[in-house]
């Protein structure tokens, strides 16, 4: 016989397993900082390109065509933190 708190955790990880193979942002144990904040920037981006009012506000602000901006934006998109940190030896 199985007991509930296990079946409930077996749910849970089944859920959070859907979660991170829907949406690659949410991360996991083994994440770094760097892939965490480079995904939230990549998210940032990615929406601002993809809705056209924030982005022509956007583009206003900085006094560039929409265009210009959209271009930037997606440019910035490669590396948004920089380049990585070098991996530690072990």
């Amino acid at each position: 016989m199985v007991s509930f708190s296990s079946e409930l955790r077996y749910t849970a990880n089944t859920q959070l397993e859907h979660l991170h193979a829907r949406y690659t942002g949410t991360g996991h144990a083994d994440l770094t900082k760097y892939d965490w904040i480079t995904h939230q920037h990549r998210d940032t981006l990615s929406s601002i390109v993809g809705h056209p009012s924030l982005l022509s506000y956007l583009a206003l602000a900085d006094g560039e065509a929409i265009g210009r901006t959209k271009f930037e934006m997606t440019e910035r998109m490669l590396q948004p933190c920089g380049p990585p940190p070098k991996k530690d030896e072990d």
